[in-house]
């Protein structure tokens, strides 16, 4: 009895320095904002010799928040609900027709997540960027939902191919087609996974710099993490406004995650199992 008490209170404070360990970074960060870029350069570790907010009010300037705002929510709002609809379709198809050219297809799109993006950074860019495809919000939305697919697929697959047969087949003799039966039957039954799938997308599109910078020249459509490029000059980088830009930015999916997480393991977990 003594040895699990002992146990568990070890286990606790390993934990907690553990947490600390791993929030440091971010407390540094959120302290620095009330900082001088002088003052963060002489010492990035002390306390702030007085809050002062000014470095927000000068990062939604420099950043044009509410633009880079606008335009991040656009594009991970739709780009989210894409890869949605095509890869829970997508998935369901794979799950119920056992055609020999759907296992080909599953292989392929299951191998693809292991290629790394900048192994077709180049090619992507050479190709498109021929073809004038650069510079809209379409193009980015169009190359979200082709790397997004691929593990949306694969989560949907497992969970799909563990709900009962039998619940479409009820439906089917009750006069529903496939596709109602998809979106009445089935969809529903996917809530968590949708969840787990929407917030790791979310955070992708939301803080992804480089596909976005590759694709959006235009400064009036740039994304949030893209603003953030604002504060670096030829010769200098102004620190602390672009620290106070980097929290405003982080907020949205911090909140939608912390909101969602006890989601994200259990459709992680569900898909993969079933």
């Amino acid at each position: 009895m003594r040895s699990s008490k002992t146990a568990r209170v070890v286990g606790m404070t390993v934990l907690s320095l553990l947490l600390i360990i791993f929030l440091s970074p971010f407390l540094i960060t959120i302290l620095n904002t009330f900082k001088s870029t002088q003052e963060f350069i002489e010492n990035p570790f002390s306390l702030p010799t007085q809050f002062n907010f000014d470095n927000y009010s000068k990062a939604i300037e420099e950043m044009n928040f509410a633009t880079g705002f606008v335009n991040s929510l656009i594009i991970t709002a739709f780009g989210v609900l894409l890869v949605l609809v095509f890869s829970a379709m997508t998935a369901y198809l794979f799950a119920r027709f056992s055609w020999k050219i759907n296992k080909v297809l599953f292989f392929i799109m299951t191998a693809s997540m292991a290629i790394p993006f900048q192994v077709v950074m180049i090619p992507l860019v050479t190709i498109y960027g021929t073809i004038g495809f650069f510079d809209s919000r379409e193009s980015l939305l169009f190359m979200y939902c082709g790397f997004g697919c691929p593990l949306a697929i694969f989560t949907f697959h497992g969970f799909i191919k563990g709900i009962p047969v039998a619940l479409e087949e009820a439906a089917s003799i009750d006069g529903c087609g496939r596709i109602r039966t998809f979106f009445q039957i089935v969809l529903p039954l996917l809530k968590p996974v949708i969840s787990t799938v929407t917030v790791l997308d979310v955070l992708w599109m939301w803080n992804d710099y480089l596909l976005p910078s590759l694709v959006l020249q235009s400064p009036e459509l740039r994304t949030l993490p893209l603003s953030t490029f604002n504060f670096f000059s030829s010769y200098s980088v102004d620190f602390t406004p672009l620290m106070a830009g980097l929290i405003m930015t982080m907020l949205p999916v911090l909140m939608l995650y912390l909101f969602l997480q006890k989601y994200i393991i259990k459709g992680i977990v569900a898909g993969a199992v079933k």
